[in-house]
């Protein structure tokens, strides 16, 4: 199928302009030239960014950021801006903007596609065709630079009903973009919104008709996707420049939306992947099987985290199940030995992602607001499960920056807690909107992409301008 493309550049949503408090200072200058991929692999991170899925390192952690403790709807709002469209994917900030994924229902509505045979699972039919399309957003005031339609058509399926056909969140080194909608195709972008190259991938058949999720991971000079379905599933690499595909490997996998984490282990990076059957790594560079590891359950969706030669994995679904695993000790099947340092089989995290953080590995329990925290490196529980107050159902994952741990809920609380081996929750906030996306934080500001607004939370002073839209 081809391209579709169309660019709108300084096209702001309707807005309005108010006397905020502070002045609008970004510390751009501090961030590197080189790419954030390269800069993981040293493990530094440059300062300002949340380049992809989880942050610098693919954790939910942001070692540079400070943002507010206390917001609302009339507090540290910096601006608000309407999003064409309907997305599930976290924020990317790079530098001076933006970078989001959307799905744009237009046209008449049609016969509906992507029943499931099995029942209604809560989905929400494909009644009309979608224009799917990367947005670059001015990071200072919410304008919307650019707008590049990649694709229409009407989907083959159906997605969950809180869910969206844009549901991936993109990558970028600062020079490209990179962007996946799943059955609807991997693009490269330039910052300034042109396709440099794209694949099809063809259609994925998901289970249950939730729709699709994973994200791509870009490390270095190379772009992985995961391809877990209910057909012929694999995992791909790609050179991020050419977009020449330097491997694949089948994978006898079901369908899961779980984006995989690249790790760097004693000067050599691997790929991981967690699903139902087995968790697995990959040599980056070739795409060998090095290990994998049995143990989750079905409808994996939670991201794997690592660090200091831990890898950490985890589901909730029919059963709940967490793993720690050495890297040192992974090497062909290590199911049920000693290279599984701990286990957990309760309070685990349906589609939330777990929060990385120091010594401290925290997770809710699968879609509630029942936060737990464990030393990372024994499972020892620290804390919890303990009710976060005012937050009941959430997808977004924890993120972790200043000392806090941020949390947000559909509802639109948002609670903020210190990082510390106790519970003590620092500030309890609210907005008006329902939230999904996983947050983002870079530099002083907060990103928060709601169902209604996409919103910059930032310490007002006297001078700072607000921009609020209707």
């Amino acid at each position: 199928m081809g391209l579709l493309t169309q660019h709108h550049r300084e096209s702001p949503p309707k807005q309005t302009w108010g006397i905020g408090l502070g002045v609008v200072v970004f510390s751009l200058a501090l961030i590197g030239l080189a790419p954030i991929t390269q800069s993981l692999a040293k493990g530094t991170a440059p300062r300002g960014v949340w380049a992809q899925w989880r942050g610098p390192f693919g954790t939910g952690f942001s070692p540079n950021a400070q943002p507010p403790l206390r917001w609302s709807e009339s507090k540290n709002i910096r601006w608000k801006a309407v999003i064409p469209g309907r997305g599930l994917s976290t924020p990317i900030v790079w530098e001076d903007r933006i970078l989001l994924t959307s799905a744009i229902a237009v046209g008449a509505k049609q016969a509906e596609r992507g029943g499931h045979s099995h029942g209604a699972h809560d989905n929400m039919p494909a009644v009309q065709r979608h224009q799917f399309v990367v947005l670059a957003i001015n990071r200072k005031d919410g304008r919307i630079l650019w707008q590049t339609q990649v694709r229409e058509e009407q989907p083959h399926e159906s997605t969950h009903v809180t869910g969206s056909w844009a549901s991936a969140s993109p990558a970028t080194d600062g020079e490209r973009i990179y962007a996946f909608f799943g059955s609807y195709g991997l693009y490269c972008l330039d910052m300034n919104g042109a396709i440099l190259w794209s694949h099809d991938l063809g259609d994925m058949k998901v289970k249950h008709g939730h729709g699709e999720g994973s994200s791509p991971v870009l490390y270095g000079d190379v772009l992985v996707v995961n391809w877990d379905h209910e057909g012929k599933s694999f995992v791909v690499a790609y050179d991020k420049i050419t977009g020449k595909e330097r491997w694949r490997r089948s994978r006898n996998e079901i369908t899961s939306w779980s984006t995989p984490t690249v790790v760097e282990f004693r000067g050599k990076a691997q790929v991981i992947v967690s699903a139902t059957d087995r968790v697995r790594g990959y040599d980056l560079e070739t795409g060998a099987e090095i290990w994998s590891c049995g143990g989750l359950s079905h409808n994996v969706v939670a991201s794997p985290v690592s660090a200091d030669g831990f890898v950490y994995v985890t589901s909730s679904y029919e059963k709940r199940a967490m793993m720690a695993i050495r890297l040192d000790k992974a090497k062909g099947d290590v199911t049920g030995t000693d290279a599984v340092v701990w286990r957990r089989f309760h309070d685990t995290p349906y589609v939330p992602s777990p929060l990385l953080y120091g010594d401290q590995l925290c997770f809710n329990r699968h879609l509630s607001g029942m936060l737990t925290c464990v030393d990372a490196k024994t499972g020892a529980t620290l804390y919890g499960p303990v009710k976060l107050p005012g937050i009941r159902r959430l997808y977004a994952s924890p993120v972790g920056a200043a000392g806090r741990i941020y949390v947000v809920g559909r509802q639109g609380g948002g609670v903020v807690l210190e990082k510390g081996k106790q519970f003590k929750v620092l500030a309890q906030n609210k907005l008006n909107d329902v939230f999904s996306a996983s947050p983002a934080v870079a530099n002083n500001e907060l990103y928060l992409r709601g169902e209604q607004y996409l919103y910059c939370i930032a310490e007002e002073t006297i001078d700072s301008p607000r921009l609020l839209t209707d």
